[in-house]
Protein backbone atom coordinates (compact mmCIF):
# COMPACT_ATOMS: atom_id res chain seq x y z
CA UNK A 1 0.00 0.00 0.00
CA UNK A 2 1.36 3.65 -0.42
CA UNK A 3 2.98 5.01 2.02
CA UNK A 4 1.65 8.47 1.93
CA UNK A 5 -1.96 6.66 3.06
CA UNK A 6 -0.74 4.34 5.44
CA UNK A 7 0.62 8.00 7.32
CA UNK A 8 -2.74 9.34 6.74
CA UNK A 9 -3.92 6.37 8.14
CA UNK A 10 -2.07 6.46 10.98
CA UNK A 11 -2.87 10.23 11.68
CA UNK A 12 -6.16 9.42 11.50
CA UNK A 13 -5.61 6.61 14.21
CA UNK A 14 -4.09 8.48 16.30
CA UNK A 15 -6.65 11.69 16.70
CA UNK A 16 -9.12 8.31 17.24
CA UNK A 17 -11.19 8.57 13.83
CA UNK A 18 -11.44 6.91 10.68
CA UNK A 19 -10.38 8.50 6.62
CA UNK A 20 -14.09 9.35 6.05
CA UNK A 21 -14.57 11.44 9.00
CA UNK A 22 -11.24 12.98 7.95
CA UNK A 23 -12.47 13.36 4.79
CA UNK A 24 -15.31 15.24 6.09
CA UNK A 25 -13.35 18.10 8.97
CA UNK A 26 -11.12 18.63 5.79
CA UNK A 27 -13.75 18.99 3.54
CA UNK A 28 -12.01 16.43 0.73
CA UNK A 29 -13.47 14.42 -1.58
CA UNK A 30 -13.72 10.42 0.24
CA UNK A 31 -13.42 8.98 -3.16
CA UNK A 32 -9.88 10.83 -3.73
CA UNK A 33 -8.44 8.75 -0.83
CA UNK A 34 -9.97 5.47 -2.11
CA UNK A 35 -8.57 5.94 -5.19
CA UNK A 36 -5.34 6.76 -4.37
CA UNK A 37 -5.44 3.60 -2.02
CA UNK A 38 -6.32 1.67 -4.57
CA UNK A 39 -3.73 3.12 -6.79
CA UNK A 40 -6.39 4.00 -9.41
CA UNK A 41 -5.07 7.80 -9.15
CA UNK A 42 -1.06 8.03 -8.47
CA UNK A 43 -0.80 11.16 -5.93
CA UNK A 44 -3.67 13.41 -4.00
CA UNK A 45 -3.58 16.98 -4.94
CA UNK A 46 -1.18 19.73 -3.64
CA UNK A 47 -4.05 21.34 -1.95
CA UNK A 48 -5.51 17.64 -0.48
CA UNK A 49 -2.30 17.16 0.96
CA UNK A 50 -2.02 21.18 2.32
CA UNK A 51 -5.84 20.41 3.86
CA UNK A 52 -5.00 16.88 5.36
CA UNK A 53 -1.46 18.52 6.55
CA UNK A 54 -3.11 21.51 8.52
CA UNK A 55 -6.10 19.57 9.75
CA UNK A 56 -3.25 17.39 11.08
CA UNK A 57 -0.73 20.03 12.09
CA UNK A 58 1.83 18.74 10.18
CA UNK A 59 3.84 19.59 7.27
CA UNK A 60 3.23 18.11 3.56
CA UNK A 61 6.74 17.03 4.24
CA UNK A 62 6.03 14.80 6.75
CA UNK A 63 3.04 13.13 4.29
CA UNK A 64 4.94 12.72 1.58
CA UNK A 65 8.83 11.53 3.20
CA UNK A 66 7.58 10.87 6.94
CA UNK A 67 10.30 13.14 8.09
CA UNK A 68 9.24 16.09 10.06
CA UNK A 69 10.99 19.67 8.18
CA UNK A 70 13.87 20.63 9.87
CA UNK A 71 13.67 23.68 11.89
CA UNK A 72 15.43 25.94 9.91
CA UNK A 73 12.29 25.56 7.61
CA UNK A 74 9.44 26.64 9.90
CA UNK A 75 7.53 29.03 9.11
CA UNK A 76 7.81 32.04 11.18
CA UNK A 77 3.08 32.60 11.11
CA UNK A 78 3.75 29.01 13.31
CA UNK A 79 6.02 30.43 15.59
CA UNK A 80 3.96 33.41 16.38
CA UNK A 81 0.68 31.21 16.85
CA UNK A 82 2.94 28.81 19.09
CA UNK A 83 4.32 31.12 20.89
CA UNK A 84 1.70 34.08 21.40
CA UNK A 85 -1.20 32.05 20.38
CA UNK A 86 -2.01 34.05 17.48
CA UNK A 87 -0.35 36.36 14.63
CA UNK A 88 -2.57 39.72 15.78
CA UNK A 89 -0.39 42.65 16.95
CA UNK A 90 2.63 40.03 16.70
CA UNK A 91 5.63 41.87 14.83
CA UNK A 92 8.87 40.37 13.82
CA UNK A 93 10.73 42.20 16.58
CA UNK A 94 8.76 40.70 19.12
CA UNK A 95 9.40 36.90 17.54
CA UNK A 96 13.06 37.78 16.70
CA UNK A 97 13.50 38.60 20.87
CA UNK A 98 11.92 35.78 21.69
CA UNK A 99 14.53 33.49 19.77
CA UNK A 100 16.79 35.26 20.88
CA UNK A 101 16.46 34.80 24.42
CA UNK A 102 15.22 30.77 24.06
CA UNK A 103 18.92 31.15 22.11
CA UNK A 104 20.51 32.52 25.28
CA UNK A 105 18.59 29.91 27.40
CA UNK A 106 19.78 27.01 25.11
CA UNK A 107 23.20 28.40 25.29
CA UNK A 108 23.72 28.90 28.90
CA UNK A 109 22.65 25.73 29.34
CA UNK A 110 24.59 24.08 27.47
CA UNK A 111 27.75 26.25 29.43
CA UNK A 112 26.26 25.12 32.57
CA UNK A 113 26.73 21.19 31.31
CA UNK A 114 30.22 21.77 29.87
CA UNK A 115 31.27 23.23 32.97
CA UNK A 116 30.65 19.86 35.55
Amino acid sequence: MNEIYLRIEALCRSHKMNITEMCKKCAIPRASLTDFKMGRIKTLSASTLQKIAEYFSVSVEYLLSGEAPRTDEINPSNLKIALFGGEDGITDAMLAEVLRYATYIKERENGDKQAL
